[in-house]
């Protein structure tokens, strides 16, 4: 029979339970070492590559392809040619039947900020943040099927099997707060984009690293972290770890080359300590009436149409762009921000094959409310002198039309965007031809290995060393190739 200094000492080999993490975070106040201290705290990289500017990390993806003609990427030519027969001066591959009429964007444009940056009305509540934005807007793709392209740019392959952005900079740098997790998932509260979770997991780098989804619109916003059940009870729930934690010890010592383990070990311990720390980092209820009007949630809770429509995604996505900034607040590194899911219909994603209107301007909307908050709110604190916030998609949508009123997919150029840990704002580097169809540039596209390089670049992390051996070879975020976008930090 164990007594409690050995249960808290062993608890390290096994699922610590809260009242446990509860005893440990208190005898570490009175200056005790605890040994729930995930191993690897401080991330592989022991000494960073160069001086660091970030810290954290955003990503805000938008899921079904969002087209950068109708938010970012303003096409005089287009308004001027609408309707006439569009002709791109080579052979197009459409991934349908996307090649009508040139089609001007049904939104309209103006200018926003000290320079002057073009932006549609559907994204004018981002004015505001114009000048702490940098536009790329030559990003080029490898494909239209939305599932490789999405796999490329959440994790710089466009197969499966390899790991997120965020499971590369969780494992490189470590965690700030060893109550959290280091990488968080804030889905698309209808449901996963293309790939689901293999978007986010660790593949061949320890499981610890994998983002751990949180859902703040559900009642039970982390599945599992705690019991519901009427007959669980202090003790039961004890003695359950108990007998866990000695089978667990059994196993490991048999298999000691065996990670999965220990990696699965510490994911119990980090949820333990998250039943204590992630109901507060998820509670905006002490959050300023100003503040949750500005992301959106002065009306919280309200009924919906059936149709989709801007107060809900206003308060969907502002919901999940407040919880970021209350997670970064808490030591979270690296977030994910999904709109859109899986190819539902009606369109509740960003693949306006049928109707531009009906589906980018609920969605624009209420993205850019959410995101105008977020920048300002991290900026009024501070945090996004350190904090890279990245705004991407998986490719863009064709100039030309798709029936009357939609648009193909079009991989062959499409617009990111990144702002605060170092970026200059106010830019905007690399163009896209008149038609916004390819690079203005056709030498010198940018790919998504270059922004995947530069973030890491601004966490102080150099790209062509941040690699681990796998199947014999050396892999790393970026494959082979990438380079630091000098020109926007």
């Amino acid at each position: 029979m164990f007594d409690r200094r050995q249960f808290l000492n062993n608890s390290a080999h096994g699922f610590a339970g809260l009242a446990a993490s509860a005893m440990l975070l208190q005898e570490n106040a009175d200056g005790e070492e605890s040994d729930l201290t995930p191993e690897g705290q401080g991330g592989v990289v022991k000494a960073l590559h160069q001086p660091p500017r970030a810290k954290r990390v955003i990503q805000l993806f938008m899921g079904g392809a969002a087209s950068h003609l109708d938010l970012w990427d303003h096409k005089p030519a287009l308004e001027k040619h609408h309707g006439e027969a569009s002709d791109f001066g080579e052979h197009v591959e459409a991934f349908q039947n996307g090649l009508g009429p040139w089609m001007k964007s049904p939104f309209s444009f103006a200018p926003h900020g000290e320079c002057g940056k073009m932006l549609s009305e559907v994204v004018a509540p981002l004015g505001e943040c114009a000048d702490d934005m940098a536009f790329i807007h030559n990003v080029v793709g490898k494909t239209g099927v939305h599932s490789q392209a999405t796999y490329l740019q959440a994790t710089g392959f466009q197969r499966p099997g390899f790991p997120g952005m965020g499971a590369w900079v969780s494992y490189a740098l470590g965690t700030l707060n060893e109550n959290l997790p280091t990488f968080v998932v804030l889905p698309d509260h209808r449901g996963f984009a293309s790939n689901g979770p293999k978007n986010w997991g660790s593949a061949f780098l320890p499981a610890s690293t994998q983002g751990t989804t949180i859902f703040p619109q559900r009642e039970n916003p982390i599945a599992d972290l705690l019991p519901h059940a009427e007959y669980v009870t202090n003790k039961s729930d004890r003695d359950g770890l108990m007998l866990l934690q000695k089978l667990n010890r059994e196993y490991r010592n048999q298999r000691e080359g065996d990670s999965r383990l220990d990696a699965r070990i510490r994911s119990y311990e980090l949820a333990a300590k998250m039943q204590l720390s992630a109901p507060d980092a998820l509670d905006i209820s002490g959050e300023s009436k100003a503040t949750l009007k500005m992301y959106g949630l002065e009306k919280a809770g309200a009924t919906y149409p059936d149709s989709i429509n801007i107060p809900e995604e206003a308060e969907y996505f502002g919901r999940k762009c407040l919880i970021a900034r209350r997670l970064l607040e808490r030591g979270v590194r690296f977030i994910q921000i999904w709109s859109g899911n899986d190819n539902s219909f009606p369109r509740r994603n960003w693949d306006s094959h049928e109707d531009i209107v009906r589906d980018h301007k609920p969605l624009s909307m209420g993205m850019a409310i959410g995101t105008a908050a977020l920048l300002k709110d991290l900026k009024s604190r501070g945090l996004l002198e350190d904090t890279i916030v990245l705004w991407t998609t998986e490719f863009g949508r064709m100039p030309s039309t798709q029936g009357s009123k939609g648009r193909d997919h079009n991989p062959y150029v499409f617009t990111n965007w990144l702002a605060g840990g170092g970026i200059r704002g106010g830019i905007t580097h690399g163009e896209s031809d008149q038609w916004g169809y390819k690079p203005l540039d056709r030498d010198n596209p940018t790919q998504v290995y270059d922004i995947h390089a530069t973030i890491l670049h601004q966490l102080g992390l150099d790209h062509k060393q941040l690699t681990v051996r796998h199947n014999g070879i050396d892999r790393r975020l970026t494959d082979v190739h990438g380079h630091v976008i000098k020109e926007i930090i």
